[in-house]
């Protein structure tokens, strides 16, 4: 019998989906990088990839028992339960923390990444002249980011699609973080937090009665994009587990190598000591919101004077570092040890 088949091995997994779904809400750090370290990675891609051609045929044959048996669905649903509820928790949680704490949550952020540059380092196999010269590509692209202007906000339903194929990147590849890229994309604060808020506070006004939000096409909107970011998600961890497997198989080195050097140029995107700059055109839809008000389009990056702020901003970047880090040593020691 599966662990997971018995009540304490169900609140377990779920428990574990709900570290994973918290992990990939947070910029810097891999879901895939907490299910390696609780040790259902091998397990979770495993059946993902069972989303194919056999899994396909019994589903549209409508032999539901057998195509939930042979994607491991008891598995799957347990843990995206918890992932689910992760998502709206912690949504919450950073809702409140970037509105009043910005440059604390980003100096964690900040480290978090560096801990997730120094994880692939770590986990790196062999060090050849190709390995050097795809790090070197990466940190050139990555780098370039710095001085081009942030993507805007773009609730474009088409590129809201892309993002939710893009951000699951995460899940499936240990060490590269898909809610980074929604940072550098612009969506991260519209698809993981505004989106995610709407859908939360639409499922608490239904079950206390009030049906008002109907009419509210603020909500309507939100739920939409929330749906097909979500359907971009599916779409994107379906396909990526089989292309991801592939990828790492046979070109591990230069994928990691890649990634590292991408992450490592890109760090100055989330570099906590930033003041926003505004644009403010009310022909521009991308800048501007429903209500016409000043959008931010880009950051003036600066060095930070010394105070108690930035020593403690100083202290998270730190502690950042040392949770990935810690993650990675857990990992390996369970390796070890079993």
């Amino acid at each position: 019998m599966k662990p997971y088949k018995t009540l304490k091995g169900k609140s377990n997994l779920i428990l574990k989906g709900i570290a994973m779904g918290a992990a990939n809400k947070v910029p810097g750090v891999s879901g895939g990088i907490v299910a390696v370290v609780l040790g259902f990675y091998e397990e979770f891609i495993e059946s993902l990839q069972k989303f194919d051609r056999i899994g396909l045929s019994l589903l549209v044959s409508g032999r539901l028992i057998s195509f939930f048996k042979h994607i491991n669905g008891r598995f799957l649903s347990l843990l995206f339960t918890g992932m689910i509820v992760s998502f709206f928790s912690v949504s919450k949680i950073l809702d409140f923390l970037i509105v009043n704490y910005e440059l604390y949550v980003w100096s964690l952020f900040f480290g978090m990444i560096i801990g997730s540059v120094i994880y692939i380092f770590n986990d790196f196999e062999k060090w050849k002249w190709k390995s050097i010269l795809w790090t070197v590509i990466g940190i050139i692209v990555g780098g370039s980011l710095n001085f081009l202007s942030q993507l805007s906000q773009n609730d474009n339903l088409w590129f809201v699609f892309f993002c939710g194929i893009v951000s699951i990147i995460g899940m499936t590849l240990p060490g590269f973080s898909g809610s980074f890229i929604l940072m550098l994309l612009g969506n991260y604060v519209l698809l993981l937090v505004d989106a995610v808020n709407a859908l939360f506070d639409t499922l608490v006004n239904v079950i206390s009665g009030n049906f008002q939000f109907v009419s509210d096409p603020y909500i309507s909107k939100m739920l939409k994009i929330l749906m097909v970011f979500t359907i971009g998600s599916v779409v994107g961890l379906i396909v990526l587990s089989h292309i991801l497997n592939f990828v790492l198989k046979h070109y591990k080195n230069t994928t990691m190598a890649l990634i590292m050097g991408f992450v490592t140029g890109s760090l100055g995107v989330v570099w906590p000591w930033k003041t926003a700059i505004y644009k403010s055109n009310a022909m521009d839809q991308y800048i501007l919101d429903s209500n016409g008000e000043n959008r931010i389009v880009n950051y003036q990056r600066y060095m930070p004077e010394f105070s108690v702020d930035t020593l403690f901003a100083l202290l998270l970047i730190i502690f950042g570092i040392a949770l990935v880090l810690g993650l990675q040593w857990r990992a390996k020691y369970k390796k070890i040890n079993g």
